[in-house]
């Protein structure tokens, strides 16, 4: 192809020829091209979709230049026939092209092609035309026949994940650029003429499925020569030797080399843009103060993760979002195995578990390979791991950047381990070569590892590659005499696989024994040797769910597990059992600013039983407070059902400046989930019964009732960048009242990245026969009696405190007339942005209907400042019932505020793009 680049208009006018080789055996009467580069045309692609899922907002709030695609595609053959094409509005990332004739085996086929090609920013993925910089890194921007398997087509849209499925090509390409321009590519630079009018080069490349091309005004890249092959790299990295930078580079390609298999082109490139879009999750991403390595290593560990990814991605020709799981497999398992050589006594924390206020830590004393493992039970502790065989396009974000990746190495590394004389190594090796020869498939590589194993595998890829079901081995019966130990080891999950049982003295290692699968569940009988513990799996070959039931102490007073108490956060310990304790800092009102320290047994991950103890000392008041809760989690695998939580909660804090109050309540939890783990919407039943003891105020009115009320709510809720609905029922039952409430919402982001958000509230009683107004519902204050809200000042109708708002119940943001409702009540908020998303007017309508009263309509109007969407947030009234609200006195008393004075609840901002 021939393509004139206009670095201004950001666009390549491309004039394309295609030859298609049939070398399928079928007769052929359409084509298939991979257009990724027109995902960019449309927020509603697959690639919007996906963006929107994972909250990101940028690609639908950018403006139209910044988005790519392209345009005027004409396709006509050597005789100038005309082609018709199919591209549909679900799937506008390759066409399908209606052949004049049938092709048959062995015949070929021209097709002419002419288009525009319209550049994206490359803030959306990583790669297009460089924001507030000249130059251009070009990724899947013209169309290329997809890859044939199984007598179809391959149709994949761009997902933003890097697997496309392009048939394998012969390239010659003549690029055209109206300026003097540095040219990077990892294609064979034929011819390159520079002049001041312009840049002429010619490119050309043999069995490739995609290249890079990279243009820039001057060339960030710096080439180094490894024996015949050319890396080219801009990685950044703070300053150290040249020399060292060379010796690493080096090291990686020939390790590379020794581990795989040599490269088969002449050159590669590897971009700060790559790995940026794939980066090393760890310590190493913090801020340059706080790095615990080295500059030098920091290079290096991203230079090894980005040149292993790069050198598999181009090299195996694989599917590789159907098999994605052997490329992650394999350049973890060489990363693991790089660190092995080269940095065997490296940690986790780096130079940070030297320190001593640190070495206490499990997380400093963590080797570097065993961080993996805990990325990956991150996940199988939420019960929101997929298993390893899953499409690339099926998986949540954390899981196919992180967890998946992660385990397929230790996968692999685990076989290596088991089989022994590095058999996983060389099966590798035997693979890669094949794949140079021949497009290959995960069945080759099962085939070539179970002919190198010398014992059935058949459990690794049925429990470990297939499955998600979790691995638990525990100690059934036990006994013991002075020479021997007689022991069962018990199943506890479904998958039936290999463990090492391992016999310790004194923290060291007396003997190592893999128990085969038909040994487990059955009796075993070892020479003691004088070992003073068993354990199962103790260096975490296996990647087991739960490490913590795996040990047996042969000492009558030992305990399997001894206790530790751990200041702050820090991983799970498998040889300990774990307190935390943290301080806390809590703040109401009347009971001032009160810290205390919470002690918690449970660390990143879920536990089956889990507790927390938060005591704290309220200044105001000079009395202890706090809280306390204990769960027991069950985790369902297979099921819609996928978490039932039983819980045990109790809280004291002050209602009052005079009063505390006292709440008890049991609970169970039902989470659902969508089959498809990446379905946004989140399903729940909650039944909860709440018991509350109030001591009695002088200051507040009906401050002596103490009551019990069961709760019963069901929510679902799907929210991402583009939409959000929910829908939540209450109901509430007691002896002095029952009633019901609906609450819907529905908001959506318009071409024109407004907002509109539309709430309706309906609560009505069943019976009340009560002359308070504790359990009325709110109109513009939230009743809260169930003490659920963490309200700053709940008896003040009068201070800034009492401005706090919370959008429930009525959701009102003006104090109108009347507050309250003891019948029913039926409101509807609507907002709307004006400026950007941050800006909103708002309006609110409703009908109140109280006990011997006529239906009131009530309404009011507003500016709200949206700066962190439910954490922070300004309401400034209008007009409303009350009349034209800026032009009345004391306008500040009016203005209401939504401000979460809790870290754990900003932390969802962050986390929920990535479950």
């Amino acid at each position: 192809m021939t393509a004139t680049v206009d670095m201004g208009a950001k666009y390549l006018s491309v004039d394309q020829e295609i030859t298609f080789y049939n070398q399928t055996g079928d007769i052929l009467t359409s084509i298939v091209l991979n257009d990724w580069n027109n995902a960019f045309s449309d927020r509603n692609s697959p690639l919007g979709k996906r963006f929107s899922d994972e909250f990101y907002t940028k690609f639908h709030m950018a403006q139209p230049h910044e988005r790519g695609g392209t345009i005027n595609l004409y396709i006509e053959d050597q005789d100038k026939n005309v082609f018709t094409w199919e591209r549909t509005t679900k799937n506008p990332d390759y066409i399908k092209v209606l052949l004049n004739r049938v092709l048959l085996p062995g015949q070929k086929l021209k097709l002419h092609l002419t288009y525009i090609s319209k550049i994206p920013s490359e803030k959306f993925t990583k790669y297009g035309y460089f924001e507030g910089r000249y130059g251009m890194h070009l990724k899947n921007w013209f169309l290329t026949p997809a890859r044939y398997e199984n007598h179809q087509f391959i149709k994949y849209s761009n997902e933003n994940l890097d697997d496309s499925a392009n048939g394998i090509s012969d390239f010659e390409i003549g690029l055209k650029i109206p300026n003097q321009n540095a040219i990077t590519t990892d294609l064979v630079v034929d011819d390159l003429i520079q002049t001041e009018k312009g840049t002429t080069v010619k490119l050309s490349g043999k069995n490739r499925t995609d290249f890079d091309l990279i243009i820039e005004k001057e060339s960030s890249y710096r080439s180094y020569k490894i024996g015949d092959l050319e890396i080219m790299s801009n990685i950044g990295s703070s300053r150290f030797e040249d020399s060292l930078k060379t010796t690493i580079i080096n090291r990686v390609a020939d390790f590379a080399n020794t581990q795989i298999g040599r490269y088969p082109y002449d050159k590669i490139i590897i971009s700060q843009e790559d790995y940026e879009k794939n980066p090393f999750y760890g310590l190493n991403q913090l801020p340059k103060f706080m790095r615990p390595f080295h500059s030098d290593f920091i290079f290096e560990i991203k230079f090894l993760k980005t040149y292993l990814n790069n050198f598999l991605k181009n090299s195996l020709t694989l599917d590789s979002r159907k098999d994605n799981w052997i490329y992650d497999g394999i350049q973890v398992f060489t990363m693991m195995n790089y660190i092995d050589k080269y940095h065997p006594e490296s940690k986790m924390m780096g130079s940070a578990s030297k320190s001593f206020l640190l070495k206490g830590f499990k997380m400093a004393q963590t080797d570097f390979n065993e961080q993996y493992s805990y990325y990956y039970m991150l996940m199988a502790r939420k019960n929101l791991d997929q298993s390893l065989n899953a499409p690339k396009n099926s998986l949540i974000k954390y899981n196919v950047q992180i967890a998946n990746k992660y385990k397929a190495g230790l996968s692999l590394k685990y076989l290596d381990d088991y089989l022994g004389n590095d058999l996983v190594s060389s099966g590798i090796q035997q693979f890669y070569k094949l794949n140079n020869e021949s497009q290959t498939e995960r069945g080759d590589f099962e085939s070539i590892l179970k002919t190198k194993a010398s014992k059935d595998i058949d459990w690794f890829f049925k429990y470990i590659i297939d499955s998600r079901e979790p691995i638990d081995y525990k100690f059934g019966d036990f006994s013991k005499t002075k020479d021997s130990l007689t022991f069962i080891v018990k199943n506890k999950g479904v998958p039936l696989v290999p463990i090492p049982v391992y016999g310790i003295k004194d923290k060291q290692i007396i003997f190592k024994k893999w128990l085969e699968t038909n040994e487990i569940d059955t009796t075993l009988t070892f020479d003691r040797k004088n070992v003073d513990k068993l354990v199962l799996n103790y260096n975490n070959e296996v990647p087991e769910f739960n490490l913590r039931n795996n040990w047996k102490s042969l000492n009558s007073f030992s305990l399997n597990r001894p206790l530790k108490l751990t200041f702050f956060e820090d991983l799970e310990d498998p040889h300990r059992s774990q307190l935390f304790y943290v301080p806390t800092l809590f703040y109401n009102k009347y009971d001032g600013f009160a810290p205390g320290i919470s002690f918690y047994n449970y660390s990143f991950f879920d536990k089956p039983f889990m507790f927390t103890l938060n005591p704290m000392y309220s200044i105001n008041t000079k009395s202890i407070i706090g809280s306390y809760a204990l769960v027991v989690n069950r985790y369902l695998r297979e099921r819609r059902l996928y978490n039932m939580r039983y819980s045990l909660n109790g809280s004291y804090y002050h209602y009052a400046s005079d009063a505390a109050y006292f709440k008890l309540y049991p609970s169970l939890s039902l989470f659902f989930r969508e089959p498809s783990y990446r379905d946004n919407r989140k399903q729940a039943i909650f039944v909860k019964y709440n018991i509350i003891f109030k001591q009695p105020s002088a200051t507040v009115i009906d401050s002596t009732d103490n009551y019990s009320i069961l709760n019963l709510k069901y929510s679902n809720i799907k929210t991402e960048v583009t939409s959000h609905v929910k829908f939540l029922t209450d109901v509430q039952f007691s002896g002095y009242f029952g009633k019901v409430s609906a609450e819907m919402e529905y908001r959506k982001l318009f071409n024109d990245n407004r907002y509109f958000n539309a709430r309706v509230f309906l609560g009505t009683f069943l019976y009340n026969t009560n002359n308070t107004q504790n359990y009325n519902f709110g109109v513009s204050r939230v009743n809260d009696y169930l003490f659920d809200y963490a309200v700053y000042a709940r008896s003040d109708t009068e201070g800034i405190l009492s401005q706090q708002y919370f959008f429930a119940q009525g959701g009102f943001k003006s104090f109108v007339n009347p507050p309250q409702s003891n019948q029913w009540l039926a409101t509807t908020n609507l907002s709307y942005s004006l400026l950007w998303n941050w800006v909103d007017a708002y309006a609110d309508f409703g009908l109140v209907k109280n006990k011997a009263m006529h239906n009131t309509f009530i309404y009011d109007s507003g500016i709200r400042l949206n700066l962190v969407q439910d954490y922070f947030e300004l309401f400034f009234p209008v007009y409303s019932s009350n009349g034209f609200e800026i032009t009345q006195k004391n306008y500040n008393e009016k203005i209401r505020f939504i401000f979460v004075f809790n870290p754990k609840s900003l932390i969802n901002l962050f986390t929920r793009k990535w479950f």
